[in-house]
């Protein structure tokens, strides 16, 4: 009897992306996040003093009454969001087996990043 060789450069990958959208969008995301930090350095970095008017400012700075700075941010913060959903959700998959648990824990990730995202829009979008 013949065994499958289902590993190696022979691996039949037919139908299944084995993980690379996942790949593809955690390095998409942490590329946002990394320029957006290099962003927000440089704004902290020409900003005049460290009062709540400068900090106001550099995150609602607008150009072309585009509200620059908050999109930015939001951008940013919804990349997060969803690069903790891709690596919690992989850690779940990989090391809770019973499937209930594992189930729940990824509805209670879910809910707290999206209690997150809402709580970090009603303090960025109010200012």
């Amino acid at each position: 009897m013949a065994a499958s060789k289902n590993y190696g450069p022979k691996r039949l990958v037919v139908g299944a992306h084995y993980g690379t959208m996942d790949f593809l969008a955690q390095r998409l995301t942490a590329i946002i996040m990394a320029v957006y930090t290099l962003v927000l350095f440089i704004g902290v970095l020409v900003m005049p003093g460290f009062t709540y008017e400068s900090w106001k400012a550099l995150f609602t700075f607008h150009v072309y009454a585009l509200p620059l700075g908050q999109l930015l941010v939001t951008l940013a913060f919804l990349s997060l969001a969803y690069h903790a959903w891709i690596g919690v959700r992989d850690i779940w998959m990989d090391y809770v087996r019973p499937v209930g648990v594992r189930l729940l824990l990824q509805v209670l990730t879910v809910l707290w990043l999206v209690g997150s995202v809402v709580y970090f829009a009603q303090i960025i979008w109010r200012l």
